[in-house]
């Protein structure tokens, strides 16, 4: 088959051909949102949507648009739903065991405010599994972990969403970065350093922000304290190992910092109130001896068991091996090794292969003003299983359960009990992985990524919803770097701004979009057995993704057009690393 070469105007107009490009989503979110259809039709519906504009208006041959669809599904299969089901499985585990009894209790050790264990769990220990793995993960394991600490399920997922959004861009050991240096040819330590001097910023935000969205504004304030420690002690991490060390451990140092920091702190300091949900008690005053008591307008506290330090450890010892995995699963030398142990994926000489050539690899070309010049798309699938992240996160799974005891029928039994629960959530995440392949292969994803460019003087602001826009589309800053990237360069060129700030700030933006695609909101649904309300969800957190997004947008045009700003954009940077 000749290589088939996009098309990014097919009537004409540009304004028509973005309208019709954009009809696969509208339609996936208005069946989601607006109809509350169940998420694996809205996502199928969404797809067939996908598949016929391609064909119809962008004239791409019905083999390419088949096949851009099942690559999308395999790749999901493979790089999402495996950590889900793997992330789930470990809490199923844990729950049938009772150490999650145990984890709650030793959490309340440290804090019963719930206000604090969203910053702690959703932000911090959310931010070092995004670190690790990415794709996902850490909405599914820190949303799981809620659930077990006893936060509502609705609370745990879209928290989460919130909450995973500053440590994106350095997500799965720096992916993202070493993405958007390969797409643009540029120097990946400028652009590494620029986006670090845009989300240290937003992380200052977020946790303010991630309290004030489950709380009032009075009960935001009371906690202020403990908000400025994760805030200050993330940011300043963040933006020190991102413009003096590498991309590729920024988020775990940042959020194991933060955790540290916020710990000790709580050893010092305690908010006048504990914080709980109504049917938990309300609200329960700290004396001065530290000991909780209920308050006039709150009921009883909560619970309190006595655990030893051996239970402690074990109950935590299966998350703590997660960790360790998904560590190890992310970090360059363990995944090559890994990568050897399957010889399928290697050459004769041991080099890595890109994977299987799929029908339509190099069979679709990108043309200008989308890339430089025209560019055949590659499409291999390297299915290298055993050092795919949620090999890790089943492995740590397998082995905590087995530490603590479950014998392997039962292993095998709740295993079977989390795959026959969590049947349509892969069936939605495959399907709008797909969604998402085919609008990158179709070029409709570019054909909206151009209507951007139209915007002139605010293309700083615009261009960085280009990148929220990229990883709504496709669920991740590292498809929306691929997607997007070079655009950002060549327009930023034409248009005479820093080619650094903007190609930086797609990434920095395009963390904003990942609270509203539908492949997170799928995840979190499913992690936290809401599968059914992710319409719901999609409705609360679109607000939050739009206003943080614009913040960024407003950051990045202060970058662009404010002299003092356009002097701390890097050039030349060299990290500590090289």
């Amino acid at each position: 088959m000749p290589t088939w070469t996009q098309i990014y105007d097919p009537f004409g107009h540009w304004w028509l051909s973005a309208l019709v490009a954009a009809l696969p989503i509208v339609v996936l979110f208005t069946m989601m949102a607006g109809f509350r259809v169940k998420p694996h039709w809205a996502a199928l519906s969404g797809a067939a949507t996908a598949v016929l504009v391609a064909c119809l208006a962008f004239h791409m041959p019905v083999s390419l648009a088949a096949g851009s669809f099942l690559y999308g599904v395999s790749t999901g299969l493979l790089n999402i739903v495996w950590i889900v089901v793997a992330a789930v499985y470990l809490y199923d585990i844990a729950v049938s065991t009772g150490d999650f009894e145990i984890m709650k209790s030793s959490v309340a050790g440290i804090t019963a405010d719930r206000r604090l264990q969203l910053l702690l769990v959703a932000f911090c220990f959310g931010a070092f599994i995004e670190g690790c793995a990415g794709f996902g993960s850490p909405v599914a394991i820190a949303g799981a972990f809620m659930i077990g600490l006893g936060f509502k399920p609705f609370h745990a997922a879209a928290l989460n969403l919130i909450a995973n959004t500053a440590p994106v861009a350095w997500g799965a050991i720096g992916t993202p970065v070493h993405m958007l240096a390969t797409v643009t040819a540029m120097p990946e330590a400028d652009m590494n350093a620029m986006i670090g001097r845009i989300l240290p910023i937003t992380a200052l935000i977020v946790p303010f922000w991630l309290v004030r969205a489950m709380v009032s504004w009075k009960e935001t304030f009371e906690v202020l304290p403990a908000i400025l420690v994760v805030g200050v002690s993330f940011a300043s991490m963040q933006f020190f190992w991102s413009n003096r060390m590498d991309s590729n451990l920024v988020d775990i140092t940042a959020g194991l910092f933060s955790l540290l920091c916020t710990v000790v702190f709580l050893l010092f300091w305690k908010p006048k109130k504990i914080w709980r949900f109504e049917d938990e008690g309300g609200h329960i005053l700290v004396t001065s001896a530290g000991k909780g008591v209920p308050s006039v307008s709150g009921g009883s506290g909560p619970e309190v068991h006595s655990y030893s330090f051996g239970q402690t450890f074990k109950a935590w010892l299966p998350f703590l091996i997660l960790s360790i995995f998904v560590f190890l699963w992310g970090y360059k030398p363990v995944k090559v090794m890994l990568n050897k142990t399957t010889p399928a994926w290697t050459t004769a000489d041991g080099k890595p292969r890109g994977g299987w050539e799929t029908p339509i690899h190099k069979k679709i070309s990108r043309a200008q003003p989308v890339v430089a010049k025209p560019t055949p798309e590659g499409a291999q699938f390297p299915f290298i299983w055993l050092s795919a992240t949620g090999t890790g996160c089943f492995l740590a799974a397998i082995i905590g359960g087995l530490i603590r005891g479950v014998n392997p029928v039962k292993l095998l039994t709740i295993f079977g009990h989390t795959l026959f629960r969590m049947r349509w959530a892969v069936i939605a995440i495959s399907a709008m992985l797909g969604l998402g392949f085919v609008t990158r292969y179709s070029g409709s994803d570019a054909v909206l990524g151009l209507a951007f460019t139209h915007t002139g003087w605010f293309y700083p602001f615009f261009g960085t919803f280009l990148g929220w826009l990229g990883v709504a589309l496709t669920g991740s800053d590292t498809s929306s770097n691929a997607l997007f990237g070079s655009l950002q360069k060549i327009t930023a060129q034409q248009l005479g701004l820093d080619p650094v700030l903007m190609t930086a700030a797609n990434s920095a933006g395009g963390v904003m979009g990942k609270m509203v695609d539908a492949q997170s909101i799928c995840v979190a649904t499913a992690a936290t057995n809401q599968v059914g309300n992710e319409g719901f969800i999609f409705r609360f957190v679109v607000w939050h993704s739009l206003a943080l997004g614009a913040i960024v947008g407003v950051i990045v045009m202060i970058y662009a057009y404010v002299p003092w700003a356009k002097a701390l954009v890097p050039h030349g940077v060299k990290l500590l690393s090289q």
